[in-house]
């Protein structure tokens, strides 16, 4: 009896420790999956900075009161020109033209002195957009062959020499922006004299006002400069040069903006008439500017408030 009862015992034995072992092992199993499981929280990446407000295509909308009006934005790292739909026509350069006299001249230059008396003219002619400054760097580089010049080295495709003068060529938007262009990337003023241009053209002086408004020379920081939020003009340097006069030939003024920087290069161009006076325009090229600006202010993300648990 004796043996029988002991083998008993070992099988029992053996299955109640089976019975142990199985728990055990699935035990083990179920702490290692808990370890690799989804039930686990994963910290979200941070958000990515906010890309630096700058210029860019968007819907412009202007109750314009004149007989011309067009608006063209170059992205300067993509080149991509957009604005309104007649960019390709049109309008008289004025004084806005006097930037590229000074930087062809400059150019021609190089690494000759440049006199005391022609650096006084490249600096009025931009800074005060002083014309009997302009004339002469004009008359220097060979009068008609300046704008050919001007047209052959940045690529223009619209502008048209006209034979009574600088003031009188004509340019669309599209070639006026691909003219800020040419000079802020060093084509027009070449690698010794492209900064001096660009550091004249931010510190262009005076108003609108009657005061600042002179025969030969006219107060020119208003405009593009003015539809700029502090959020873009921090980021550096804005270089600008604007046209502007009341032709009496058709009793319209002709009136032009062009501002660059690193990123964009912005025009508008239009002709209205007399009576609306020089700040009309100057807050047209203001209106389009800060309707560019992107993002708009206030425009941030809103994220929306969690749906409460009913």
């Amino acid at each position: 009896m004796r043996p029988r009862v002991t083998l008993v015992l070992a099988i029992l034995a053996v299955l109640l420790g089976g019975g142990m072992l199985v728990p055990t092992a699935y035990a083990r199993l179920a702490a290692d999956d808990s370890s690799d499981g989804g039930t686990e929280s994963v910290a979200a990446p941070p958000p990515a900075a906010p890309q630096p407000p700058t210029l860019a295509n968007a819907a412009v909308s202007v109750p314009f009161d004149g007989k011309y009006f067009s608006w063209a934005l170059m992205d300067r790292e993509t080149g991509t020109i957009s604005g309104a739909k007649n960019l390709t026509t049109t309008n008289s350069t004025e004084s806005m033209i006097k930037v590229w006299i000074v930087s062809d001249y400059l150019r021609r230059l190089g690494d000759k002195p440049l006199t005391a008396e022609r650096r006084k003219q490249t600096s009025t002619a931009i800074r005060d957009s002083n014309d009997t400054a302009a004339q002469s760097l004009y008359k220097a580089g060979g009068s008609r062959a300046v704008i050919e010049r001007l047209i052959s080295t940045c690529k223009l495709t619209d502008t048209e020499i006209n034979a009574q003068g600088w003031a009188y060529t004509q340019m669309s938007p599209r070639d006026a922006v691909r003219m800020g262009d040419c000079i802020a990337d060093g084509t027009a003023a070449g690698p010794k004299w492209t900064s001096y241009v660009l550091d004249e053209m931010s510190k262009v002086r005076g108003t609108t006002a009657p005061e600042d408004q002179q025969l030969k020379e006219g107060g020119g920081r208003w405009g593009i400069i003015d539809g700029l939020p502090s959020s873009i003009t921090t980021q550096g340097p804005v270089s600008i040069k604007n046209g502007w006069t009341m032709l009496w030939a058709d009793l319209q003024w002709h009136l032009n903006c062009l501002a660059v920087t690193d990123k964009w290069s912005l025009a508008v161009m239009m002709r209205y008439p007399k009576d609306h006076g020089l700040d009309y325009g100057a807050e047209v090229c203001q209106s389009v500017t800060t309707q560019l600006v992107t993002p708009q202010p206030g425009a941030a993300l809103k994220v929306p408030p969690p749906v409460a648990k009913p």
